[in-house]
């Protein structure tokens, strides 16, 4: 059914912002599985020898295309039992990644060479699982007759309005039975399994990709129509070529990008051997046939589709897959998507007005280009919130730390934190200003609360025109994207890394405007600016309000979308707040109560910052590939 082509889909509203990255180790650390102890916690179980009969019996298995795969399982287990160490190693010091990277990928690749053949393929293209996929979402009340899944060229697949509909009309709905949920696992051949194993309760994530895969293999499956019209490939960074991943060193995405590879290895050594060797995993299809290119895609399309919804009672959220609803494609604008809890389903309205035969967009939510590329797939080019994200801390050996660390605090910000440079102006956040004059501030400056003119011209030689980190220029990688035979991976690499040397450019051309503005100011002998409250004052106050914006009461309101990046979870569903649904500088956008009728879903991230005015959705990035393949 599937096409050779790597597609993207919707994206994901869930704690950790769709990401599968280097939390996930803390994840298996905190149930106590951890390295070794993982190792000798799955020999407990059955050993997969014994129970084949012949430690050196050969397995030849067939795929759905009947291609074959023969292979040891000795052999295959002390490759997954490498894997697996290699990856829950401790993280390697600081310039090692990439070649930690390297011996990760070299494992994976023989292992992918032994599992040749085992993948799952259905007949047919993509294309032709549509009709089943309508027929079905009907039969199980959901809307189908307004709109119809079309081939939009080089934006994908989409879904095409057949009348038209006006703004804010509901046009969609999908109900809780056709969706695949955490709970939908719990109920299924998974469930087993799922109540012994703490790795599974921890991770939504994983418990979704592991039920996807287990409905596809089952030809009996009530979500079938659904399956077989997901992609067959995605375009995520698990799916690059070596060489594409290499173009991204140097930026400040490579390493989310190498975590996610690395993560998503251990997680498949991890199911690997607990589907082999676990007696309730005695009953999965998974079994006979695990291989890593199935885990890849099942976590490409969980990474891409999953939401959060409310649990049946309303108390708490899970993950799930919404089918139908996801095939729909991203523009700029405001979400309109949430879940009816009194009729039991997704409700989606229109962002705009659309005529009959216009493309229905949504809109996935306030992400940089980063996070669309690592988790999604795309570059979207005309992202207003793209942004580039800074890891900035206040050293604990510094004779100042706890001075410094306590003014940052009562500013309400932390002394180690990742901040974000931003595409739009002004590039430099209020919380990275105050950051920085606190992290340059003197004794007597941070006793009487000054700002010396040290500390001003600090905060405004942030970046460097040159980049020499960067092995190429900004020059350079657009005469590379305006070769017409670039693949598309290669493409989102070289837009990646662009646009983060645009966003580093703009700051700082924005840094020298505003330092010549200081110094003329100096100049004409202008008072720097100082604080009222004392140091004293400051520390012995209680009052958490009362002095919270000590370092931000001379500065400007932040602008929305300019506040500070909040470190995630590793993976999806790692992390949940089942009493509000905040944005990523905290603020609740709602309370859930017993009384509420509907929760707002945010498809495509945990930071949504507001409401956008929708822009020319022609203007609009694929649902499988960059809106313009040539740019």
């Amino acid at each position: 059914m599937f096409n050779n082509q790597s597609e993207r889909q919707t994206p994901t509203f869930v704690c950790g912002r769709c990401c599968w990255l280097d939390q996930s180790a803390a994840r298996f650390e905190q149930v106590g599985v951890s390295g070794g102890e993982e190792l000798l916690l799955l020999l407990k179980f059955t050993c997969p020898s014994s129970t084949m009969g012949k430690k050196s019996r050969v397995k030849t298995q067939k795929s759905g295309s009947g291609a074959t795969t023969v292979a040891s399982p000795k052999e295959m287990m002390n490759l997954i039992s490498e894997l697996l160490q290699k990856c829950s190693s401790p993280a390697p010091s600081s310039g090692k990644e990439w070649e930690e990277y390297i011996q990760i990928r070299g494992l994976v690749e023989k292992i992918r060479k032994k599992q040749k053949g085992l993948t799952t393929v259905f007949e047919g293209s993509r294309e032709d699982s549509f009709p089943d996929l309508m027929s079905w979402a009907q039969e199980n009340g959901a809307s189908c007759d307004g709109f119809t899944v079309t081939n939009f060229g080089t934006e994908g697949y989409g879904l095409r309005a057949t009348r038209d509909i006006k703004a804010e009309e509901l046009f969609l709905w999908v109900p809780r039975k056709m969706l695949m949920t955490v709970e939908s696992a719990q109920n299924s051949v998974l469930g087993p399994i799922y109540s012994q194993d703490r790795i599974l309760q921890a991770m939504g994530n994983v418990t979704l990709a592991l039920h996807l895969l287990c409905e596809r293999a089952d030809p009996a499956s009530f979500w079938l129509p659904y399956i077989r019209s997901l992609p067959q490939e995605y375009d995520t960074p698990l799916y690059y070529q070596q060489e594409d991943i290499q173009l991204l060193l140097c930026t400040q995405a490579v390493q989310d990008v190498l975590n996610q590879y690395k993560n998503t290895a251990r997680q498949y050594a991890y199911f690997y051997k607990l589907v082999q060797t676990h007696p309730a995993a005695s009953k999965l299809p998974l079994k006979d046939g695990f291989s890593f290119d199935d885990y890849r895609w099942a976590v490409s399309s969980v990474m891409t589709r999953q939401n959060q919804i409310p649990t049946v009672d309303g108390s708490r959220v899970t993950l799930a897959l919404i089918p139908l609803w996801d095939m729909c494609n991203h523009t700029n604008g405001l979400i309109t998507t949430g879940y009816n809890l009194e009729d039991d389903r997704c409700e989606c309205v229109a962002l705009q007005d659309y005529k009959e035969n216009e493309q229905i967009y949504i809109f996935y939510g306030t992400r940089s280009n980063a996070e669309f590329v690592i988790h999604n797939g795309f570059f979207f080019q005309d992202n207003a919130h793209d942004r580039v994200k800074i890891k900035l801390g206040v050293s604990k050996s510094e004779r100042l730390y706890a001075m410094k660390a306590e003014v940052l605090a009562r500013a309400g910000i932390p002394a180690s934190c990742v901040f974000a440079l931003h595409c739009n102006d002004p590039p430099i956040s209020a919380q990275l200003l105050a950051f920085l004059r606190v992290f340059c501030m003197t004794e007597e400056e941070l006793k009487d609360y000054l700002l010396g003119e040290r500390a001003i011209n600090k905060i405004f030689t942030l970046g460097n025109s040159d980049f020499p980190t960067y092995k190429t220029t900004s020059e350079e990688d657009r005469s590379i994207l305006e070769k017409p035979d670039l693949s598309l991976h290669t493409r989102l690499a070289v837009q990646l890394r662009l646009a983060e040397k645009q966003i580093l450019e703009n700051a700082s051309a924005s840094g020298r405007a505003k330092r010549l503005q200081f110094q003329e100011k100096l100049s004409e002998g202008a008072p720097l600016p100082q604080f009222e409250e004392s140091d004293i004052a400051l520390l012995e106050n209680n009052d958490p309000d009362a002095k919270l914006p000590v370092i931000l009461h001379k500065l400007e309101e932040v602008e929305e979308g300019q506040g500070i990046e909040e470190e995630e979870p590793l993976l999806n569903g790692g992390k949940g707040d089942y009493g509000t649904i905040t944005e990523a500088n905290g603020e609740a956008v709602l309370e859930k109560t017993q009384k509420v009728d509907s929760v707002l879903i945010q498809n495509g991230s945990l930071d949504q910052k507001g409401p956008q005015e929708p822009e020319n959705p022609s203007a609009n990035r694929t649902e499988e590939r960059p809106i313009d393949a040539s740019a």
